[in-house]
């Protein structure tokens, strides 16, 4: 385990060195005796089973395509898959206007995107060959998509606030000339005129292809960036620092910026964190288990994380442990998630609206 183990962390620290260089080449991938042998069946077994479970998860639990809609007495039973269009764009608290997260996601977009340009530019186009870079842009877009998603927030609550202005007004008007309305009509008009009160008797919108998209994208960075980020420091930087390796501005920011920013929205948002949508985190990871395969067996390159030769002996134990830490690491942030609610809901017991 010791020889695997060194290599990686070596690898790891060869990535931020400058210049060209790059972990040393090993056996030729591009052979059929490089596949043909009994280390790749076993990953082979471990990216099948994790594919497997990741699908039966979803199977059984997503609802994409099914309606959300409570109308008339027409009541359908929510479900951990059930999702509204305002939950993508609405803070947790009834007080914070949608206009503070908006912002939050537009100067976390831009930070990140320039970040990654700039580190792109600094240490060429191969960055996109790691899982970390991989994870980063996808952090990227989902602050990018819920920019636009709030964006469409902030003008669906403006006609909603406007319109109750413009319904009080004329009820003012009018109010003269019409006879006094019973309690019953006066709380149907309510109903009708006030977005607070459309939410709390369960008409609320269905959510579309894009919220869904959305949120799928949110879940899969909160493992893939605790995963990343935990192997960053809790291995790489003590291991790193007995050999006298000053990390760079950019290896610092990449593994720091996306888990605060991530952790900023989850704290702001409304999203939802059923457990059941480790299944994209696990497909997530085996899209980029498969494209290395798939571009080893065709160019003879060197393995970006050296876990993933599979001409070592260690390799099918290498990618169990890798699999099995995919659990803990999206536990842990669902964990954050259920220490906000409990906490939110303790301190802001009429403000938050968050699901529990």
């Amino acid at each position: 385990m010791a020889i695997p183990s060194l290599g990686f962390l070596e690898s790891f620290e060869s990535r931020y060195s400058k210049g060209s260089w790059h972990p040393a080449m090993t056996a030729n991938a591009t052979l059929a005796s490089y596949w043909l042998n009994w280390r790749f069946f076993v990953c082979a077994i471990w990216v099948l089973i994790s594919t497997t479970v990741a699908m039966i998860l979803i199977w059984k639990n997503e609802i994409f395509g099914k309606s959300n809609r409570h109308i008339g007495e027409t009541v359908q039973q929510e479900t951990a898959a059930t999702m509204y269009e305002d939950d993508t764009w609405r803070p947790c608290l009834k007080g914070v206007h949608p206009a503070w997260l908006l912002a939050y996601r537009l100067i976390a977009f831009f930070v990140l995107m320039v970040l990654l340009i700039v580190t792109a530019l600094v240490n060429g186009g191969s960055i996109f060959y790691y899982y970390t870079q991989w994870t980063f842009t996808l952090i990227t877009i989902y602050f990018g998509l819920g920019s636009i998603l709030s964006i469409y927030g902030c003008y669906q609550y403006h006609k909603r606030v406007s319109g109750d202005k413009v319904d009080n007004v004329e009820a003012d008007a009018e109010q003269g000339t019409h006879v006094t309305a019973s309690p019953i009509d006066s709380n149907i008009s309510n109903i009708t005129k006030n977005p607070d009160s459309h939410e709390e008797h369960g008409v609320r919108q269905s959510a579309g292809l894009w919220a869904h998209a959305f949120q799928i994208i949110f879940q899969m960075n909160a493992g893939a960036v605790l995963l990343t980020d935990c192997v960053f420091w809790l291995i790489m930087v003590p291991f790193l620092a007995q050999k006298d390796y000053h990390l760079n501005v950019l290896a610092v920011n990449m593994h720091s910026l996306n888990a605060i920013f991530l952790l900023g929205d989850s704290a702001l948002n409304c999203l939802r964190f059923p457990l059941f949508r480790i299944a994209y985190f696990l497909l997530w990871t085996v899209v980029y288990v498969i494209f290395q395969w798939t571009l080893h067996a065709c160019v003879y390159l060197w393995w970006p994380y050296p876990f993933l030769d599979l001409s070592s002996s260690y390799a099918p134990l290498w990618y169990l442990v890798v699999g099995v830490m995919h659990i803990p690491c999206y536990g842990g942030f669902a964990l954050t998630i259920k220490l906000k609610h409990y906490l939110l809901s303790k301190l802001f017991p009429h403000s938050y609206q968050c699901p529990r």
